[in-house]
């Protein structure tokens, strides 16, 4: 008989689904991808539907359901914050007992539920997927509960938080409100601030010290003065903008060099604050290793720093660290706790855990829009004829496998081209991702040969860290202003086709390395779908479509594409949305 755990992360944002069988994560996925609204925050249906589907399983065959925070606990936050409970803009969302309305209504299911805090799902996400046997844990993110803050030493099936620091004092917060300031959407447009930094300098980092005190015990405080999230209407407040003798920038509006400076100056103290917080938790723990979780462990650069100067032998990042990767440490917290005798830790070799489609249900669709392409019989002709349009610069949709569990991605919904071309940063920021042009991409490259181009030690599979650029190649499109990349190692254990991919492009230029980005556009999801694929491949400049094992080229269907394009926008089901000024806190 086996044993199915499903954990869910829900209402409130970047919602999740995953299934432990029997010890094993088989499936997991975010319900944004489905649905195609950013970041989701709705019951995850779609997700569940198909974690049910990846186990060969019905709801009936669900023997409990790991919840990834606490309700009640929530509430009292949400209350002692001043939210009415009597609103009705608020009402339903205020409601503790929603979770389990939902889950019997919308999910059919009827047997128990096993809630956890809010930050323990993010400790188990980050410690119990990362091989350690012991293990100090952090976890820094906008708020769970109560707390923002957490500091936990994990040693077997034992884990104990340490230390905690509660809202409103919030490191996530503290980011997310001068995202706002600098005009980015919060909750999404962290990673932006994040780019921007490196072509600016630290001009506004004692202004910023105004903001926020850190001290070595782990603790930090927000002058709350600065700030205006706990009930207002924006994340910061007026003395804000007169602190900076500036009012906060429009969305959309010009970048100057004081956003610039601004944001540059912002990581400048991220990074000072998380390592003085990781120094605090190794001096408590004494131990080797250590595990990040939550909303801020997305930060790479704050990652780099924190090897590159803190006290730890080995760090491991959960590679969904935001709340869409707490349902994973929520079911591993309630299979641990029913497999007491037999616990046993769940590696995370990869992320390859969303929903895959067949050659079959590809070749219906594009007959279906009578698009002319090419199928190739094996793998090596695929990855071969791959590497050459690579080679010749065109950029190149690539659809193969099970989608990424995760914000990044890493070889299976990916945008790919030359990273020796210079102007293939500016061509596919402007022209296929649509999004700012100080963006960076990322470089994909062959494990064995990383030290040769990266200055790096380990493997970075899950594109979680940056490093310099050593190579003697010259590298332009995925080499930041300030020399650095945010490198994914691939090795053929845990990526088979896109490692052959790079070994045939290596093969023909000497170069081991891809340039790799999400397959979407901006302000969308990264694709699920071939459906989804098609739709983004016609609606930008990408050149070819890799999809499976067909190619399509865009110069042998622009008739078809031009038809099937007025279709498709008019059944696309996501436009964008609105650019928020306020984390969402309900």
């Amino acid at each position: 008989m086996s044993e199915n755990i499903i954990g869910i992360s829900a209402l409130f944002h970047d919602s999740a689904c995953c299934l432990i069988q029997n010890g094993v994560l088989i499936a997991a996925a975010q319900e944004e991808r489905f649905t195609r609204i950013k970041n989701d925050s709705s019951l995850p249906v779609n997700s569940f539907a198909y974690c049910l589907s990846a186990g060969g399983i019905t709801v009936l065959d669900v023997d409990i359901i790991a919840y990834y925070e606490m309700p009640k606990l929530k509430f009292e936050r949400q209350i002692a914050s001043g939210y009415d409970v009597n609103n009705t803009l608020y009402k339903k969302k205020l409601n503790p007992q929603r979770i389990c309305y939902e889950i019997k209504e919308f999910l059919g299911y009827d047997g128990p539920i096993d809630f956890h805090t809010h930050h323990m799902s993010h400790i188990a996400s980050a410690y119990m997927f990362s091989g350690f046997s012991e293990s100090a844990v952090m976890v820094n993110d906008a708020v769970g509960e109560w707390a923002t803050t957490s500091y936990a030493y994990a040693n077997g099936s034992s884990i104990e938080i340490k230390k905690q620091i509660n809202f409103p004092d919030s490191l996530g917060l503290f980011y997310s409100a001068i995202t706002g300031y600098l005009g980015f959407k919060v909750n999404s447009g962290e990673y932006k601030v994040m780019g921007l930094a490196p072509y600016g300098t630290p001009k506004y980092v004692n202004l910023l010290r105004n903001l926020i005190t850190s001290r070595n015990d782990g603790t930090y405080t927000l002058n709350q003065i600065y700030f205006d999230y706990i009930n207002g209407k924006k994340m910061y407040s007026p003395k804000m903008e007169e602190l900076f003798g500036m009012p906060a920038r429009k969305p959309e509006s010009e970048l100057t060099s004081f956003h610039i400076d601004l944001a540059n100056s912002l990581q400048v103290i991220i990074n000072e604050i998380i390592l003085k917080n990781a120094k605090f938790i190794y001096s408590i723990t004494k131990s080797k290793n250590l595990c990040l979780a939550g909303g801020v462990a997305l930060n790479c650069v704050a990652n780099r720093y924190l090897r590159e100067n803190g006290p730890f032998k080995h760090i491991f990042i959960q590679p969904a660290s935001g709340d869409a990767g707490a349902a994973l440490g929520a079911a591993a917290l309630t299979y641990a706790n029913f497999n007491k005798n037999k616990y046993r830790r769940l590696q995370l070799e990869n992320v390859y855990l969303g929903k895959e489609y067949d050659d079959a249900h590809i070749k219906r669709l594009l007959d279906s829009a009578n698009f002319i392409y090419t199928f190739f019989e094996d793998e090596n002709l695929l990855t071969k004829k791959t590497a050459e349009l690579l080679s010749n610069g065109f950029v190149v949709g690539w659809y193969q496998g099970r989608m990424e569990f995760g914000p990044r991605a890493l070889g299976n919904r990916s945008i790919l081209a030359d990273p020796r071309n210079a102007e293939m940063r500016d061509t596919i920021n402007l022209m296929v991702k649509k999004r700012e042009s100080f963006r960076p991409f990322a470089p994909a490259v062959l494990a064995e040969k990383m030290t040769i181009h990266f200055d790096i030690k380990d493997e970075s599979p899950f594109m979680l860290n940056t490093c310099d650029v050593i190579s003697p190649l010259k590298l332009p499109a995925i080499t930041h202003v300030d020399n650095s990349a945010r490198v994914q190692t691939v090795s053929s254990n845990q990526n088979p086709l896109f490692y052959k991919l790079i070994y045939e492009f290596d093969k023909l230029t000497g170069c081991p390395i891809i340039l790799n980005t999400s397959f979407n556009i901006r302000g969308e999801p990264i694709v699920e779908c071939p459906e989804n694929a098609i739709d983004c491949f016609i609606n930008t400049d990408i050149d070819h479509l890799v999809i499976g094992y067909y190619h399509i080229s865009r110069n042998q269907n622009r008739d078809n594409i031009e038809r099937f394009k007025a279709i498709l926008n008019n059944l696309r089901p996501y436009a964008g949305q609105e650019q928020s000024d306020l984390y969402t806190f309900i």
